[in-house]
């Protein structure tokens, strides 16, 4: 039983956003299905730290959500900036059992428990994004109540984020200090694409990034434990 994890599907199929107009993005669901479903087995886990679909509904992301059930493995996904058809935690677990999407955890607010270890995680705030004090403090709070819960679990804390809270020469203090306050190691993020890999910081001050933006990795799911 392992963890995976892979970012930013960017999945479109209720919706008109096909990414194939970027290169590199030719046939990309076709290849995240191959690589996945190669890799991962029913009883691995997988972590989607956002940006999953494009649809600005909940109700259309329907069609997406039946593609993550042909993939292998349990899936905890967690809010992205792209993640618009986003709702509160109520709605999406209703969502869930009216459309029979099974095997998928909500990483919000909270930490899920997966083969032994603590998932925490919340969207984050940064780079591209314009300050916003209300946000970022708000982001605060929830990564701090998922640090909180995973220090009670007594597991090992794997963390995840969809912002990287330090990129190229910008750091995001406040979310990185808390990331150093708990100790955690190494943070696992999406969001960067295409040539901003170049830029993405692999190690600072003592904390190591990994970028797990699906086109920066292949389109293949990561393995991390």
């Amino acid at each position: 039983m392992s963890i995976f994890a892979i970012s930013d599907l960017h999945l479109s199929f209720g919706s008109d956003k096909p990414m194939d107009i970027f290169r590199g993005w030719d046939n990309h669901t076709d290849r995240i299905l191959a690589n996945w479903n190669r890799l991962v087995s029913e009883n691995d886990t997988v972590i989607l730290p956002g940006d999953f679909s494009w649809a600005l509904k909940l109700e259309d992301t329907k069609a997406d959500f039946q593609f993550l059930k042909k993939l292998n493995g349990k899936k905890v996904i967690l809010k992205g900036n792209h993640d618009l058809w986003w709702s509160t935690v109520k709605k999406l677990r209703e969502f869930f059992e009216q459309n029979d999407i099974d095997n998928v955890e909500i990483l919000f607010n909270n930490t899920v428990i997966a083969e032994g270890y603590a998932i925490a995680g919340t969207r984050g705030w940064f780079y591209d994004a314009a300050v916003d004090d209300k946000i970022i403090a708000r982001e605060v709070g929830r990564l701090r109540k998922s640090l909180d819960d995973a220090k009670k679990t007594g597991l090992p804390i794997l963390l995840f984020l969809h912002y990287p809270p330090v990129y190229g020469n910008q750091v995001c203090r406040e979310i990185f200090g808390v990331i150093k306050e708990y100790g955690i190691d190494t943070v696992y993020h999406g969001h960067i694409h295409g040539s901003g890999f170049n830029n993405a910081v692999k190690e600072f001050e003592g904390v190591n990034f990994r970028l797990i933006s699906c086109d920066c990795i292949d389109f293949t799911p990561f393995f991390i434990v």
